[in-house]
């Protein structure tokens, strides 16, 4: 059927007008208004299609998923509508895989959280146990490569039982060829794990080759579980005590154990928030009301009430605190805080910036060095500088760690992985000593000759290549003279409380004076070892403003490199 149209002002009908206007009428419209002919072959497709397109969202069915919430545990689906921004819906790529088209066990999709776009996996314990076959080892290995080739952050929801039996060496495959995109988009983007459930085997190693991984309680994760562990060894453990997360926290194999699991997703968002999308830019910058010139008045209080007590400068200070004060609004994030708390591992803020921190804890072991925390350290160092995000280290130490125990487990290795981490951090690096910076520690610790960019110091600040022990050496006469006068007055038949006294008194006065002349920062700052000395109210001003000189004149990108053999 066809019409047509005329204008307000149109010429009379005598006058041709032209072709005639197209209609716009529907032509697809049954003007007669006659029932809709009969379904044929197109409607059976699009009636599939739509089952099929829905089959991820339903594989569980209702029984299923409430078994699943009868353990404390939600759905894949339920775990990602926590994590994605509210309003948005996930894009789920390859829907459905496999013979059966039982690939829904894997989801894989993008999701926007924070304003951005996250790759995102979730076992979907539901279906087969979550378990892991061929085909959706594919699928996953392909959602990995996207996110590496798009520069998308990636985060893992483990929830599986590992391979598919039924599937034979198809399970193994697929589980090496995720093994494989992980390792591969390593070091490119990076990637949150959280472990919920029940994890053994591959369902292991395939997080922990993410950035970070997070694990709840009442959850494990493990090489093998009790079962196989009774049979071959003829031991009883119970999972918590095998793969829980106060074993996992302890290791260093988790870098973060939470309640529940909202908990794990709700610090993988806020872990999330630190992080670039991927090493060819910086960190997101947020807007802060924090001054950056605000005083950090609390540090000279406490470090006045802690260095003026009986204790003097021996007494432990907690550095978590003064990072809390440096921070916008105290906020700040520690990483493998169950573990080696000798040392601290931190992201934070500075006027928006993201920074690393990486500081000794004299509250714990004197802040001394040892394997655990010069491997937690090093792996620290090492992401700041993949990730393009500074670093600033604040020194408290007063070495590393002597011991059997310690050279059995290989304090040199775990040294020289801290030490080849800072020496190739590539960011910008700021050195803040708070108090003790003796021998290797304080050369080791990210000093001039070691890369850093601006080193400053406390007028608490004590540089020395040996702690007090060094008036051993370096009035060695002097305390033998006082040591030779005592032992002639014992000889004298003097009193020994008293020539015990005395010596006492006359090896804490050359205790004095070494601090006076040589444990200070006079000759690290004569030296040029020190650039400046700050006070304890400026801190937060000083690392600030040096950060934002440091940032201006840096260009965040990839590693370009030399990539040494050891990491």
């Amino acid at each position: 059927m066809t019409t047509t149209r005329t204008r307000a002002n149109a010429a009379p009908k005598s006058v041709p007008l032209g072709p005639v206007a197209p209609a716009l009428d529907d032509p697809l419209k049954d003007a007669s208004g006659a029932p809709s002919p009969p379904a044929g072959p197109y409607d059976a497709a699009v009636a599939a299609g739509e089952e099929l397109r829905r089959r991820p969202y339903e594989a569980s069915g209702v029984l299923p998923t409430l078994r699943q919430h009868a353990k404390g545990r939600m759905t894949v689906w339920e775990r990602i509508d926590v994590l994605k921004d509210a309003g948005s819906e996930p894009t789920v790529f390859y829907q459905n895989w496999g013979k059966n088209l039982d690939g829904a066990s894997l989801v894989t999709a993008v999701v926007r959280i924070g304003g951005r776009d996250v790759a995102l996996y979730g076992h979907d314990f539901t279906v087969r146990a979550g378990s892991m076959d061929a085909t959706n080892g594919r699928k996953l290995a392909n959602l990995i490569y996207l996110a590496g080739s798009r520069g998308m952050p990636l985060i893992g929801m483990n929830d599986s039982a590992g391979a598919y039996v039924p599937a034979g060496i198809g399970g193994l495959d697929g589980y090496a060829e995720a093994f494989t995109a992980l390792r591969k988009i390593s070091g490119i983007v990076p990637s949150v794990m959280c472990m919920f459930g029940y994890n053994a085997g591959g369902g292991s190693y395939l997080p922990r080759q993410g950035s970070f991984m997070i694990q709840p309680a009442d959850t494990f994760f493990g090489l093998t579980g009790p079962g196989v562990i009774k049979s071959v060894l003829g031991e009883d453990v119970t999972p918590d005590d095998l793969g829980g997360p106060k074993v996992h926290g302890a290791s260093g194999v988790v870098d973060l154990t939470v309640a529940d699991e909202v908990g794990a997703l709700r610090t993988a968002e806020r872990l999330l928030s630190y992080l670039p999308n991927s090493n060819a830019v910086a960190p997101p910058v947020e807007k802060t009301s924090d001054p950056i010139d605000r005083a950090t008045t609390e540090i000279d209080v406490m470090l006045r009430k802690a260095f003026n007590s009986p204790t003097g400068f021996n007494t432990p200070v907690d550095v978590s605190i003064i990072i809390e004060r440096i921070c916008d609004h105290g906020d700040y994030f520690e990483l493998q805080p169950d573990r080696a708390r000798n040392a601290i591992t931190a992201f934070g803020r500075l006027n928006g910036n993201v920074v690393g921190f990486v500081a000794n804890n004299s509250a714990v072991a004197s802040g001394q060095i040892d394997v655990d925390a010069a491997f937690k350290i090093a792996r620290f160092v090492r992401f700041c500088s993949l990730y393009n995000t500074p670093v600033v280290f604040i020194e408290d130490t007063t070495g590393f760690l002597p011991g059997k125990d310690q050279e059995s487990r290989g304090i040199v290795q775990a040294g020289r992985a801290m030490l080849d981490a800072i020496i190739d951090l590539r960011t910008p690096r700021i050195l803040l000593i708070l108090r003790n910076a003796f021998g290797g520690a304080y050369a080791a610790f990210n000093s001039y000759a070691t890369g850093a960019d601006i080193v400053l110091a406390l007028p608490t600040t004590r540089v020395a290549v040996m702690g007090p022990a060094g008036k051993e050496y370096v009035y060695k006469t002097e305390l033998k003279q006082a040591r030779d006068a005592a032992s002639k007055r014992k000889q004298a038949g003097e009193d020994e409380a008293a020539i015990a006294e005395w010596l006492k008194a006359q090896e804490g006065e050359l205790n004095q004076r070494y601090e006076r002349e040589l444990m200070n920062p006079r000759e690290a700052l004569s030296l040029g070892s020190i650039s400046e000395i700050v006070m304890p109210a400026d801190l937060r001003r000083v690392l600030g403003q040096n950060l934002e000189f440091l940032l201006r004149h840096y260009v965040p990108g990839p590693m370009t490199g030399v990539q040494r053999e050891f990491h």
